[in-house]
């Protein structure tokens, strides 16, 4: 996000680290304003006023012999200053209201060095930079929260925001790119995480196949060349299509510590909230609470956060006091390893065996069969008595491929029960994440059109039920999610779907091996036992959470879609989701669903009908009165 003016910064305070001992514990060293405007041209959000927006770098430094330092990959051969420290720094963006304040530090963990909470809860438009410049309908404004955004990766464009971590040099090692072009190109150029130390082709291997779980082979027509030490080139073969899977495996150079993106975004939150031990002195103040959301690849760093001991201060101080993990099903990340690439991710077809997908899964204290280990996300956080509330919502999506059943049940399928500070809330027939307001499209790709569903009406009530218990102490609602009470959950080969477009699918689901990921590429062990939520003659899941448009559809909303002909056909399409409308008319439709005019005779019993679905979300408090009516004015037309 390297927008800061090209001004003299401004520096609040720094102080020298001379004379540091072994037990000197990291601590922010500096934090230099380079921007500070009223914004949004000045408009007001209630009695929050207008908002402020702070653009800055935060420094930091950490003794890598000290006992926070213990735990993250290769800061042992990290470069140290004259003080012997690591040094790095990230870039910081702040709103502030400029009138009455919540108290409430509201901090999102950007994905991808993206903001996705204004799109979720204020209703803008997603964006492929970090974007703070439209205020939507100023949701979190009204609040009175003060947001945060700060770098946690590395290697991202000038536009979005990140974190300048050291590069490690003389460490060489091996590092596995995995490419699925969906496209029918002849020649390939791929971008490689790190660059190649050695750019011989023999000392590197690139392999094919057509789907995940086929042999990993070296065909006729494949080869490769480098096109510098970040690129290499890729002669495909006619004998695979659009979908299939490359493999490289190569020895790379320039690895950084990319663990420290944990410790940047749990010292700078706790700095900001007035914590002691810093260099300097937090340009806030009243921050009595602090919340954290995470979204898709944020919300898996949000658990890995908080699994590896980090929602801990560098006093022991409790970090974040809730905690939202939204769209992360039961995975974490691949971040504090050596050669991290946090971008990755385990899908059904994509990257299906990368790092971050092993357990522990859930939030309750579970044994592991096949490894032997017995762990919780939480545990650490038990330890020193600094877990945070925290609320897990997914969608039907995640458990498709994110393998988000092991949330809510053990290794072996049996069901778990949360604790109290712990709800766990299922969006029925929803995708992995849409702005408001989108719409239903095909692509060349995904089999059937994508799914428009947003769960912004949902999550909004929920933010505001998360900073009441934050602050309040008033529980939210209760869980509702498959397979707490044993039930719900079923193996995907017995889902009951309906025919859809003549046929009845039968899509993979993303299913998840023990893995030894010493070995490159992984080798892979047992099976753990995953399920998926039952469905309805419709086939829309059952149990959680339906929002408006999905209790009174007008069509089949899925969190799953396939591959289409030539793009690895029948193999799960991405995180799109997918959306099947019902026949307009006739009593029953060629497919054996219900047809629209059968279910709704009148646009008037249509408009009822969705108004019920908003009274029971409610009255339940999964949704805000307040935003009954942009949903019933945004519904698709009968």
């Amino acid at each position: 996000m390297k927008h800061l003016p090209q001004i003299a910064l401004m520096t609040l305070a720094v102080a020298g680290g001379m004379g540091l001992s072994p037990d000197t514990q990291a601590r922010v060293t500096g934090f230099e304003i380079g921007n500070t405007v009223v914004d949004y041209d000045g408009e007001r959000f209630g009695e929050s006023g207008a908002y402020e927006r702070i653009e800055a770098v935060a420094s930091f430094a950490i003794n890598p012999t000290s006992s926070r330092a213990s735990n993250f990959a290769d800061l042992e051969k990290a470069p140290v200053n004259d003080q012997g420290e690591v040094v790095f720094s990230t870039e910081v963006v702040i709103l502030r209201p400029t009138e009455q304040a919540s108290g409430v530090l509201f901090y999102e963990v950007p994905n991808r060095g993206r903001n996705l909470s204004f799109p979720l809860l204020n209703l803008t438009s997603i964006s492929g930079d970090f974007a703070v410049d439209e205020p939507g309908d100023g949701f979190l404004m009204r609040q009175g929260h003060t947001m945060v955004w700060s770098g946690w990766q590395t290697g991202l464009s000038d536009s979005l925001i990140e974190i300048d971590l050291p590069v490690i040099e003389g460490v060489t090692g091996e590092s596995r790119e995995e490419f699925v072009f969906d496209n029918h190109e002849s020649v390939s150029v791929a971008a490689l995480t790190y660059p190649a130390a050695d750019l011989t082709p023999e000392h590197a291997s690139l392999t094919v196949r057509p789907t995940p779980d086929a042999p990993r082979r070296m065909v006729e027509g494949l080869s490769f060349r480098y096109l510098d030490e970040n690129r290499i080139e890729i002669q495909r073969p006619t004998s695979m299509d659009g979908g299939a899977i490359y493999e490289f495996i190569y020895i790379a150079k320039h690895p950084v510590p990319a663990g420290l993106g944990m410790l940047a975004t749990s010292d700078l939150v706790a700095f900001l909230r007035g914590a002691q031990g810093h260099d300097v002195e937090t340009p806030l103040n009243n921050i009595e609470h602090t919340v954290a959301m995470g979204i898709s690849q944020s919300g898996r760093f949000l658990r890995d956060l908080i699994y590896q001991g980090y929602n801990a201060d560098s006093q022991g101080n409790r970090v974040f006091d809730g905690a939202m993990a939204h769209i992360a099903g039961s995975r974490k990340t691949f971040t504090n390893y050596p050669f991290a690439q946090p971008g990755r991710f385990s899908r059904q077809h994509e990257d299906h065996d990368a790092v971050g997908d092993q357990f522990p899964f859930s939030y309750v204290e579970t044994l592991d069969p096949l490894s032997g280990q017995s762990d919780s996300i939480l545990a650490a956080c038990r330890e020193n008595d600094t877990c945070p509330k925290l609320m897990h919502t997914d969608t039907s999506a995640e458990f498709w491929q994110a393998r988000a059943s092991l949330v809510a049940t053990s290794p072996t399928g049996e069901p778990l029960t949360m604790p109290e500070d712990v709800r766990l809330y299922f969006f029925a027939g929803a995708p992995h994440f849409n702005a408001w307001g989108g719409t239903s499209s095909d692509s060349d790709v995904c089999k059937y059109p994508s799914n428009p569903i947003s769960v912004a009406p949902s999550m909004r009530a929920l933010v505001n039920a998360m900073a009441s218990w934050v602050v309040n102490d008033v529980a939210p609602p209760a869980s509702r999610y498959p397979g707490l009470n044993g039930e719900g959950l079923v193996d995907s080969e017995a889902l009951n779907l309906p025919p859809l477009q003549g046929e009845v699918p039968q899509p993979p689901i993303n299913a998840l091996y023990a893995r030894n990921h010493t070995m490159v590429p992984p080798e892979a062990g047992e099976q753990y036992s995953v399920s998926v939520p039952e469905v309805d003659e419709d086939g829309i899941a059952l149990g959680g959470i339906r929002q408006p448009y999905v209790a009174a559809p007008l069509g089949t909303y899925l969190g799953w879609n396939l591959r289409d002909q030539g793009y690895a056909e029948g193999q799960l399409c991405n995180l799109s989701g997918s959306f099947i409308p019902f026949e307009s008319r006739n009593d029953i439709s060629n497919d054996g669903r219900k047809t629209v005019s059968s279910r709704y005779p009148s646009p008037e019993s249509y408009q009822e009908s969705l108004g019920k679905a908003i009274d029971e979300l409610v009255d339940t408090g999964f949704m805000l009165e307040e935003d009954r009516q942009w949903v019933m004015e945004g519904a698709p037309e009968l």
